[in-house]
């Protein structure tokens, strides 16, 4: 793209992120070699030995998210800087980098873009393309390094091996599970997505693996790598939680044990509140109980388990979207008891839509379909078919790629008496249903 095309300085951050759109030819390019070579050209500290900060790179088909923000609150509770990239957001670009739990400015950023977008084109005979991810994978390196954090928490997008992140040596590796998904990318076996995931490994360094059965390749990339393994069920363990309360047990560097008792539960998953305790002691040592106990007691994460009152009843948002966490939230579910649920739901077409969908039958009395603003969406009237086949009750199939209609036709039902309104399938899904909240909230907040 030529410069004539560029924001100009008093450019919005949507202005740059529409720029970045259309940057690089592919939305996904896997790959470190453009976007590592632009990061030695900004003197990012890849390598342990070039920085004072500690890094936690966490991977993993489902759980990576919610295991950052537990590490992320007991490093914060303990008094630690700390800066977390995520992805993706739901509403604003701003929450995939927050420093110290809160989401950057736009102003921030923008000046990340710019030095970023000078060091791609300098010199102009060796100008690189980065895509959307890659841009934002530096600018928060960058925002972090600007900052003089103490500890990054980088979360993978995609697989590991190939990821933006990947270009940073971790201090501690994080792999939570291996399911399949994303398989045009990662492979067509449990083997082959494990082996990507596990290239976040570094010689040397610990490997917190938070999962009981993982694929062969995991370990075996381990011990080709010399990474130092901690495994759940193996290495370190959770008890059952009782009257709110939970036991870890675990090793320290040295495999030396170490007890924590009495932490809090919350609404995480306690293998993923497990695996961030290990984590965050193998990363910094000196963090004392306490601080664990308060950041668990506080941890939380959009769309994970996320409830929200409404009338007598609730909205509950999770993006499962595979089905390994639709099996997940199943279980969550069946705790709850018999509650009166209407399920709503849209999804991506490359995902396994009937296997996402089946446990989670059961669970719900009706369903909402729904369109989703991008091609990858499945088409509602396939979602509904595809119910109807498996013999559950389709309540409306609707055509609103912005999910308005479907919010409306879910209002009406908690108007009716419906207990929870259960939103699943897509961060997209989410995405829609929050927005449309945040805006009816501001727009009564405007009439009191």
């Amino acid at each position: 793209m030529t410069s004539e095309h560029l924001p100009d300085s008093s450019g919005t951050l949507d202005t740059w992120l529409k720029h970045l759109e259309t940057l690089h030819s592919r939305e996904i390019d896997l790959g470190l070699e453009r976007v590592k070579a632009i990061a030695l050209r900004l003197n990012l500290p890849l390598t342990a030995a070039s920085r004072s900060c500690r890094v936690i790179t966490f991977a993993g088909t489902n759980g990576k998210g919610s295991t950052l923000a537990m590490t992320q609150a007991m490093a914060l509770a303990a008094g630690l800087t700390v800066g977390s990239y995520t992805s993706p957001h739901f509403l604003h670009f701003n929450e995939r980098i927050q420093i110290n739990g809160r989401p950057v400015s736009d102003a921030a950023i923008i000046h990340a873009f710019e030095r970023i977008e000078a060091a791609r084109c300098q010199p102009p005979e060796q100008t690189l393309t980065l895509s959307y991810f890659e841009f934002a994978t530096l600018a928060g390196l960058l925002l972090f390094q600007d900052a003089g954090l103490e500890l990054w928490l980088l979360e993978v997008g995609l697989g590991g091996r190939l990821d933006a992140v990947n270009i940073v040596d971790c201090d501690v590796a994080v792999l939570t599970t291996v399911a399949l998904d994303h398989q045009d990318y990662l492979g067509d076996t449990l083997e082959l997505i494990g082996a990507e995931k596990a290239g976040i490994f570094r010689s040397g360094c610990p490997a917190v693996l938070g999962s009981e059965q993982l694929p062969d390749s995991v370990k075996k990339a381990a011990a080709k790598l010399g990474a130092d393994v901690f495994q759940l069920g193996e290495h370190y363990f959770r008890s059952l939680p009782q009257q709110g309360y939970w036991h870890w047990r675990g090793q320290d560097k040295q495999h030396q044990p170490l007890y924590l008792n009495n932490l809090p539960v919350n609404s995480l998953p306690d293998d993923n509140a497990a695996t961030a305790v290990q984590a965050l002691l193998l990363a910094c040592q000196d963090i004392k109980c306490q601080a664990i106990a308060d950041g668990l007691a506080t941890a939380q994460l959009t769309g994970r388990m996320q409830r929200i009152p409404a009338n007598a009843g609730y909205w509950l948002l999770d993006v499962a979207h595979n089905p390994e966490a639709a099996e997940y939230l199943a279980k969550q579910l069946q705790q709850q008891g018999e509650v009166r649920r209407v399920a709503l739901v849209g999804m991506m077409a490359d995902k396994d839509m009937a296997a996402t969908l089946k446990p989670l039958l059961p669970l719900v009395d009706g369903w909402i379909t729904t369109a989703l603003p991008l091609p990858r969406a499945a088409k509602p009237e396939k979602l509904a078919l595809l119910l109807q086949e498996m013999g559950a009750e389709v309540l409306a199939v609707c055509d609103d790629a912005e999910v308005q209609q479907a919010y409306k036709t879910a209002l009406a039902q908690l108007n009716a008496g419906c207990e929870e309104i259960l939103v699943m399938g897509s961060f997209f899904t989410l995405a829609g249903i929050l927005e449309i909240m945040q805006k009816s909230e501001a727009q009564s907040c405007g009439t009191e």
